[in-house]
Formats: C-alpha cells, structure tokens, sequence
C-alpha cells in the first residue's frame, strides 16, 4: 500500500484522518503477514522452524487486534456494528445483518 493509502490529497486531509489511513495500512499489513505465517506454517516440515513461525504468527495476531482496537476506539459504530458479529455463535450473515440494521 505504501503511501498510496491516500485517495485525497494528503496536505488537505487532517491530522486525525491521516492517523486513521496508517493504522488501516498497518492492520492490512498485520493480515497479510498473519497470511503468510500461514502458508509457510502449512508446507513447513521442519517442526522446530514451524514452532517458530506459529510463535511469530501470535505476535501478528496481536498487533492485528491492537490496530483494529484503535479503529473501533475512533469510529463508534464500528464498534456497534462489529459487537453484533465476534464472539457470538450464528449465521455470520445474520449476525452482520442484524449488527449494521443496529446502527441504522
């Protein structure tokens, strides 16, 4: 993504807005390297660099929930939104659809 993570220019947009694109660009980046541990993980015969690669992936999976925790902090019905669907059991559709009929 880099810093073409701006879809307006980049001098116009606030400081705030600004925040939010780099934590939206490092929570992709924490997704892709979670990704890729994955793949590796799964073809990976050696079983002590396998421990190793699922021990790097927990530390992705942390930095993921940190960047996504901030997000939520800054837009309030996100929050709303995604509490209708994590952590519930159900059809995952439903739940969302039920979630973003909550925030109408």
């Amino acid at each position: 993504m880099g810093f073409d993570q701006y879809h307006e220019p980049a001098h116009e947009l606030p400081e705030k807005t600004r925040t939010f694109a780099r934590m939206i660009a490092s929570l992709t980046e924490e997704a892709e390297a979670i990704n890729w541990y994955e793949q590796r993980i799964a073809v990976e015969k050696d079983e002590q660099a396998k421990a190793i690669m699922k021990n790097a992936q927990k530390e992705e999976f942390k930095h993921f929930g940190m960047d996504l925790e901030f997000l939520l902090r800054q837009k309030p019905i996100w929050r709303e939104t995604i509490q209708a669907i994590l952590f519930k059991d159900g059809d995952i559709v439903e739940l969302g659809e039920k979630g973003e009929e909550a925030t109408d």
